[in-house]
């Protein structure tokens, strides 16, 4: 009887039941949710129908059912292109420049706040480091090509002033990478202390006080105390980052992209955009834009894995 009576309370019939009336009990909590899984079911589940076109020869006419199918053929093709690994290398060499730059430093920044004790002169840094994240893409590459022009930029003439020669920063593609990394690096480094601060807060404040008591200086009380207790938060970020590593933004890129830069500056999704959206090869351009993803997908939990077996902090 016992046994009957635990199938009975574990048939699906039961749970659907059970499940139901937790919606039913706390539907304010579910109808509050609905705005955000409707957004993402509307714009990033639904438009994974139209994947299928990067293996057919899509042809608007006739549909994405009606077109005929090829396969890999937009995969090999683009594999097999010239221009293949420089795109490769290019989308790479940003995404890590940018990412050894630009993740440390808001740790640091975080940290550095966290000790400030003077509260206005906190508050009026914390102002202006997060500033930068409010202007838009097309504002910032609008600022960069004006401070670094050559006739009229601001940072160009102080260099001069300084008696030294400089360089074409907008030109040269030995100077895109840099000037790309750095430019977000400003933008965005501020905006990205918040989470750290955050985690920060949770510090038991009794740790420091034994470390204080015990002669702790406040360097090492910030790498054995504050550094360790964010190290969970670093490691989701840090996977967050590397699952993204292939998806650089192609706004600000195309915006300071030029034909004598473009030897250093044309990366996968800038790439996409040309052969998608101007040159109308609509397959094709989904097909790199897959492979895109694909890798981002590996990377994500390739990293993912690595963490939770060396730190057991991980996103699942």
């Amino acid at each position: 009887m016992k046994g009957s009576n635990a199938a009975v309370s574990g048939s699906p019939s039961l749970k659907n039941k059970s499940l139901g009336k937790r919606i039913w009990k706390n539907w304010e909590l579910y109808l509050f949710m609905l705005p955000a899984l409707l957004y993402f079911f509307v714009f990033h589940y639904g438009p994974m129908y139209g994947i299928q076109i990067a293996f057919k020869n899509f042809v608007p006419s006739k549909g994405i059912t009606g077109s005929e199918w090829v396969g890999f053929d937009h995969f090999e093709r683009f594999f097999n292109s010239y221009f293949f690994w420089d795109l490769l290398w290019n989308t790479f060499s940003i995404s890590f420049y940018e990412l050894a730059i630009g993740f440390p430093l808001p740790i640091i920044l975080a940290l550095a706040f966290n000790e400030v004790r003077n509260g206005p002169f906190k508050k009026t840094v914390q102002t202006v480091t997060y500033a930068p994240h409010f202007i838009s893409v097309v504002v910032m590459a609008g600022m960069i090509i004006t401070f670094l022009s050559p006739s009229i930029g601001m940072i160009v003439r102080v260099i001069e002033f300084l008696g030294f020669q400089p360089a074409q920063f907008l030109t040269d593609p030995a100077w895109f990478k840099t000037v790309y990394v750095f430019s977000g690096v400003w933008q965005s480094t501020g905006w990205g202390t918040i989470i750290y601060l955050a985690a920060l807060s949770g510090v038991d404040p009794q740790l420091h006080e034994a470390a204080i008591v015990d002669g702790a200086s406040r360097l090492k009380r910030v790498l054995h105390i504050n550094l360790p207790t964010i190290v969970p938060t670093i490691t989701i970020m840090l996977i967050l980052n590397m699952g993204n590593i292939l998806g650089l933004g192609f706004e600000k890129i195309l915006l300071l992209q030029n034909s004598l830069n473009m030897e250093a500056s044309d990366v996968i999704s800038t790439y996409v955009y040309r052969a998608g959206l101007v040159n109308a090869q609509y397959s094709f351009s989904t097909a790199v834009g897959l492979f895109n993803s694909v890798v981002n997908v590996i990377l994500l939990v390739t990293v993912n894995r690595i963490a939770k077996r060396t730190s057991e902090n991980s996103l699942w």
